[in-house]
């Protein structure tokens, strides 16, 4: 089988090394790809939203499977795309079609579905500029912190939590005033929910799905969650309040309803759903819908998948997922995120990185996420430059391989938390 990813961070990095183990891989393709891709397979230069060049490419080196990593082409129709163009009807997209991507594209979108769907999440009301009075006049109901949400995708900076009521109005105001330009045309003013986040990844056929390695990631810059929000500077799994009677409830509350209101409403939807949750006091309520996996969770979750994952996506391809088997290593996998300087502000690029040698004396996977090759040298090219990844009989285990690696590693201006795992 020849199989072409589509993204360049630690998340295809992770999904590339998984996949390239497997015996069904023929040829393995990254687009774009980065420096640590192109040790698994082959990188292309072609970015994502690239149609036109990703379909002839497809075509020309007779792709089977298109697995893809990042949000964006699948918000912009690439399944639909390709299942348009008769050429192409015979390569397995491993993705929602647009509509089923709109989980992420727009959280009006998802709130309606949860609605309709009877999927606990908290209280919202969607505002735009012509109906701001009515939305400041909702956030009087709601009790503090404050939640705004950007409706369209703002790369995960698109949310702000405010501590106060005049605090939330002004920011509500120039939200919708282009404070993230055309995603929030559109802001959801949500209640808060109080409680820890975990990630819970859903592989699915359209009619069956299974439960991947459920994680828990953090998205803050500073140690104890302090400071700016980030892609993610790290993650753990297993996640020790997602036991069989939390999981239970989701399954049931979350992820069957999820599944099978996709069906009922006609929804095409194959591949991968992240469903991003709140346990408050013990139930599960839903933050967010993705229509990926996650970044850095992937780099954990993918340690802990066993068996073949080609095997899995062949079963979501041809409709039989439920005839295959997910075996899940009971270790803990942790991750942890090494960064440039300044991120996730501005940041420089273009420094050598060194270490990777010696550090593979060490057991850990090194992930890249911001690098490329050159003048023969891998150097950084990302505000998240390099996810080093572990498995341990206990989470200290896992973590003591992760910063072994992460302090042999060196380049001008690396920046890690030292802390990932701890509040759980």
């Amino acid at each position: 089988m020849k199989i072409l990813i589509l993204g360049q961070g630690g998340r295809e990095h992770a999904l590339a090394w998984k996949i390239a183990q497997s015996p069904k891989v023929e040829k393995l393709y990254i687009a774009p790809g980065n420096a640590g891709t192109a040790l698994v397979g082959e990188n292309v230069d072609i970015q994502v939203t690239e149609f036109e060049k990703l379909k002839l490419f497809a075509l020309e080196r007779n792709i089977d499977m298109i697995v893809v990593g990042p949000e964006e082409p699948l918000v912009r129709g690439l399944y639909d795309y390709f299942a348009g163009e008769k050429a192409c009807r015979k390569i397995a997209v491993i993705g929602p079609s647009e509509h089923g991507a709109a989980l992420e594209g727009s959280k009006e979108v998802a709130k309606g579905f949860m609605k309709r769907h009877h999927i606990p999440t908290a209280r919202y009301k969607s505002v735009t500029a012509e109906t701001l009075d009515a939305g400041l006049k909702f956030l009087e109901t709601l009790s503090a912190p404050y939640v705004l949400k950007a409706d369209g995708l703002c790369a995960g900076k698109g949310v702000l939590i405010l501590p106060t009521l005049k605090e939330a109005k002004e920011e509500l105001t120039h939200m919708v005033r282009g404070m993230f330009g055309k995603a929030s045309d559109k802001v959801l003013v949500e209640e808060y929910l109080s409680g820890i986040e975990c990630s819970v990844f859903v592989l699915t056929d359209g009619t069956h799905y299974k439960i991947l390695p459920v994680a828990k990631d953090y998205k803050r810059i500073g140690e104890g969650d302090k400071g700016l929000n980030t892609g993610g500077m790290g993650s753990i799994s297993p996640v020790s309040f997602a036991d069989k009677k939390f999981m239970k409830k989701v399954e049931e509350r979350i992820v069957a309803p999820t599944v099978m209101g996709l069906k009922e409403e006609g929804i095409l939807y194959k591949g991968f759903i992240f469903c991003g949750l709140m346990n408050v006091g013990g139930d599960p309520y839903v933050i967010e819908y993705n229509c990926r996996m996650g970044d850095p969770e992937t780099e954990s979750v993918m340690l802990r998948i066993k068996n073949d994952l080609v095997d899995l996506l062949e079963g979501v391809r041809d409709q039989n997922l439920h005839t295959k088997e997910l075996e899940i290593d009971p270790r803990v996998a942790t991750c942890v995120v090494l960064a440039s300087k300044g991120y996730p502000k501005a940041y420089k690029k273009g420094y050598p990185i060194t270490g990777f040698t010696l550090a593979k004396k060490h057991e850990g996977v090194i992930f890249h996420s911001g690098t490329i090759r050159k003048d023969r040298r891998v150097v950084s090219n990302g505000g998240r430059v390099l996810a080093v990844s572990a498995l341990g009989d206990t989470k200290e285990e896992a973590l003591k391989k992760c910063y072994t690696i992460a302090d042999i590693i060196t380049f001008d201006g690396k920046q890690y938390r030292r802390d990932i795992g701890y509040d759980v």
